[in-house]
């Protein structure tokens, strides 16, 4: 659970106020105005490098030091350095299995020493092991439906049409709502996908059709009523 901030209007707010650090005899900046002009430097000099992995890493070192927010810098550090690694499509950065000693300790070399040796080896040894946690998860996926992946828009437009209209769930109809935007080829795989998706349309999947709750359950309210 994420602790509150003595002033809630400091949420996502640069801060204005002092902060101390638990265990360490380092300060940051205080002033507002110094506040903000380093961090649009971070930003700016973030946005300038190149490589990847020198980005995120200059993201987990910089923001904790600065402390722009009031609370939870480290943890907009590690999120922000996942930014680069999305962007090129590289394996995300997680901290799970880090020893939390070794990334306090890390962090503090760079508050009071000014030495990222330390940190730099645990993002190191964290990328690494986030890079096996990935891979594992990715091969005990299934492989992604072609026919789903290649008409998604169809679908949603589709399920929309049906639920909005207040349509039953019958192939006939179904298919009539297709013809248009699925090839000939495709379309009884494509209506048997919809009469499913239709089957296990629920609160929980609704949003992944564009629908609102209100439409959904006025959808269902008119299937108890069809005659059986």
């Amino acid at each position: 659970m994420l602790p509150r901030l003595p002033d809630p209007n400091a949420s996502g707010r640069l801060r204005t106020a002092t902060v101390e650090i638990g265990g360490s005899v380092f300060f940051p900046l205080a002033v507002p105005q110094q506040i903000e002009e380093c961090f649009r430097r971070i930003l700016a000099k973030a946005h300038a490098i190149r490589d990847p992995f020198e980005q995120a890493f200059f993201v987990v070192v910089h923001i904790p030091y600065l402390q722009p927010f009031e609370d939870v810098n480290k943890r907009v550090s590690r999120l922000g350095a996942n930014i680069p690694f999305i962007r090129d499509n590289l394996s995300p950065l997680a901290f799970v299995d880090v020893p939390e000693n070794a990334y306090t300790d890390g962090t503090l070399a760079v508050y009071e020493l000014n030495r990222i040796e330390l940190l730099r080896d645990v993002f190191v040894w964290a990328y690494e092991r986030s890079c096996q946690r990935y891979v594992a998860v990715k091969e005990s996926l299934p492989e992604p439906d072609p026919l789903r992946l290649g008409y998604r828009d169809a679908l949603i437009e589709v399920l929309g049409t049906l639920v909005r209209g207040g349509k039953p769930i019958d192939t006939r109809i179904i298919r009539t709502c297709a013809a248009p935007l699925v090839r000939q080829e495709d379309l009884g795989q494509f209506v048997a996908m919809v009469f499913n998706d239709l089957h296990h349309l629920h609160e929980g999947n609704l949003a992944r059709y564009r629908l609102r709750l209100s439409e959904v359950r006025a959808w269902r309210r008119l299937q108890t009523k069809a005659p059986g």
